[in-house]
């Protein structure tokens, strides 16, 4: 229970204090990155001893284990509540309802957010942006689904969520998209990569279930300058090392 106390304030908590206003709260620049995470809390000691941290790497000739995977039961059916800027990522929050399930357990939507560039990279390849739709059980286990998107066209569905976006940490917004946008992010082609990690921000914890989406969306150029400029900074945790572990096709 602690530890699903911690996962929660982690996600779904806007802090009033960023890393541009306290050396002591990690970002992604300045004296508080990606590779002092572990050092700067007793709490997020897994962000430098973890042995299945996330992002990583997907080489698909290398460690790719060809299961028949099953498909994930998509069950999106509420709608969005609010936008916020956490000052680490713009968040969509989900109204009670939605869910996914998958190993007969059923993980319920709690939010989306974004990262630029991708976290997770196919074959040593960034991609512009990537969506994480996070997922928690009853037990506090986390399930997190991402979708990659490529350069392209604009996507209708972004514009919507930049529109609304708060252009300051901490502030939110109230946005409206329906269960049939929100399902919209998704790709028809729902096939996946699957592997243990962890989170890819403070507290780093372990034993989350990854999904990583196939098929991708497109996302215009001018559209990642927009996030851009609202981050400031990319909010892409480093690659981390697969040790072990193989991605299930």
């Amino acid at each position: 229970m602690k530890l699903s106390k911690i996962i929660i304030g982690t996600l779904f908590v806007a802090s009033a204090m960023f890393a541009s206003e306290d050396a002591n709260h990690w970002g992604y620049t300045g004296h508080n990155t990606p590779e002092k995470w572990g050092d700067m809390d007793t709490k997020n000691v897994m962000c430098k001893l973890g042995h299945n941290q996330s992002p990583i790497n997907i080489e698909k000739d290398i460690e790719i284990d060809s299961k028949n995977l099953a498909p994930i039961a998509f069950n999106y059916v509420s709608g969005s509540s609010n936008v916020v800027d956490n000052g680490h990522t713009v968040q969509v929050n989900i109204k009670d309802g939605s869910s996914i399930k998958i190993d007969g357990k059923v993980f319920e939507l709690k939010q989306f957010h974004f990262h630029t560039p991708s976290e997770n990279e196919i074959d040593s390849k960034h991609f512009p942006l990537e969506a994480h739709f996070v997922h928690m059980a009853k037990d506090g286990s986390l399930a997190v689904v991402a979708v990659l998107f490529e350069d392209g066209k604009e996507n209708p569905l972004l514009h919507k969520v930049w529109a609304k976006m708060p252009h300051e940490a901490g502030k939110k917004s109230s946005i409206s998209l329906t269960s049939k946008e929100i399902n919209a992010f998704l790709p028809k082609d729902k096939s996946y990569y699957r592997f243990d990690g962890s989170l890819t921000t403070p507290p780093c914890s372990e034993g989350v279930r990854w999904f990583v989406l196939k098929s991708y969306d497109t996302v215009s150029k001018g559209q990642v300058e927009q996030f851009l400029h609202v981050m400031h900074h990319p909010n892409n945790r480093p690659i981390q090392n697969i040790g072990a572990r193989k991605v299930l096709d």
